[in-house]
């Protein structure tokens, strides 16, 4: 049978670190008194230190949200056409960073015959699909794929499509780019669970080459975990001024019990602990520390999720792929994998993996 590989994989970020900058300017939106001293407690908690934005920050002396497109105005923040003006703008420049660093061989690029994006972040037509075709130049008659509105798991969903694809047609090269711009969809609230949200996301974009050559990560297998009753804890939605996230605090325990109690379906009926590499989506700290109790993985099995949080905090479906390059550079052959992410349902895309 023919099996699927990763080849390579390359990330880019956008240039400006607004990490702290939005800190500052949340602090402003909550009243004085025990919210407020609640935030600072969950800053120090997160274990993100740097999350990336195309929108750079301006200082201001009484902490409010600035920046140098004037699209974040306190008391007038943008509707949803100025959010997709910025995206159309702002995405494409990012996915040529990503792609420019894949650094696609001529022979390469004339052998792409599948190209798949993943974003839930924003959409304009003809889109990312027709901008990487043009940059690359590749063939005008190459197969486009556009997953959206998936959330952080859509990357998992494109590796499997590609998967699909390569064992149906092992002459296929499938180019995968995942590029999402949480930072367009910042509200201006002072709903305590919606500003910590906020503290999490980031701007972040993969691109990664998918065929039957080696060497790189082989894709084994795959295996979607829903967890029944779960489905308005993660939600996702257009409204009027961006896209409204809710994200409930009880998605951590849930997300606990369920793989405690189903994690060895995901591994195939193998101890957890038996894998020796951790692909998680890091989601936040309370989602890495669920799957890590609820699998009963060691303290250091998931440290490569954990570093790309505190490098770039969550960049939706783009995340668990810079996890995944992190992993390729140290993976020795033979050793096996699994990645997972997470999102609306709420559910668990899983893949199997081992290096060749």
């Amino acid at each position: 049978m023919t099996i699927a590989h990763i080849n390579r994989i390359a990330t880019s970020v956008p240039p400006h670190d607004v990490h702290h900058a939005f800190i500052a300017f949340a602090e402003t939106l909550l009243p004085e008194g025990a919210a407020r001293g609640l935030f600072r407690r969950m800053v120090r908690m997160s274990q993100i230190e740097h999350r990336y934005s195309f929108l750079q920050p301006v200082a201001t002396d009484d902490g409010a949200w600035n920046d140098a497109a004037g699209l974040y105005v306190p008391g007038n923040f943008p509707p949803t056409a100025r959010r997709m003006e910025a995206f159309e703008r702002f995405a494409p420049q990012l996915a040529r960073c990503a792609l420019n660093k894949l650094a696609l061989r001529e022979k390469e690029r004339c052998a792409v015959t599948h190209v798949i994006v993943t974003s839930c972040t924003g959409l304009y037509a003809p889109g990312l699909d027709f901008d990487i075709v043009e940059h690359l130049g590749l063939s005008r008659s190459v197969e486009r794929t556009m997953i959206g509105f998936m959330g952080c798991y859509a990357a998992i969903n494109a590796l499997k499509a590609a998967h699909h694809i390569v064992r149906s047609e092992p002459e296929a090269m499938v180019l995968i780019l995942n590029l999402e711009l949480c930072t367009l969809h910042m509200q201006e609230t002072d709903d305590l669970e919606q500003i910590l949200s906020f503290l999490l996301f980031a701007d972040g974009c993969a691109a990664c080459l998918v065929s039957a050559r080696t060497p790189g990560l082989a894709l084994e297998s795959f295996f979607a975990l829903q967890i029944p009753e779960t489905t308005q804890l993660i939600t996702w939605r257009i409204r009027e001024l961006g896209f409204d996230m809710h994200l409930s605090g009880q998605v951590p325990g849930e997300l606990r019990r369920a793989l405690a109690e189903l994690g060895v379906q995901i591994t195939r009926g193998e101890d957890p602990r038996a894998i020796d590499l951790w692909a998680v989506h890091p989601g936040g700290r309370t989602i890495l520390d669920a799957v890590e109790k609820g699998l009963c993985l060691d303290a250091e099995a998931l440290s490569d999720s954990r570093n790309i949080l505190a490098r770039y905090g969550n960049m939706s479906s783009a995340t668990v792929m810079f996890v995944l390059e992190q992993i390729m550079r140290r993976a020795r052959p033979d050793q096996r994998g699994c990645a997972m992410s997470f999102g609306p349902g709420v559910t668990a895309e899983t893949m199997l993996f081992h290096a060749a």
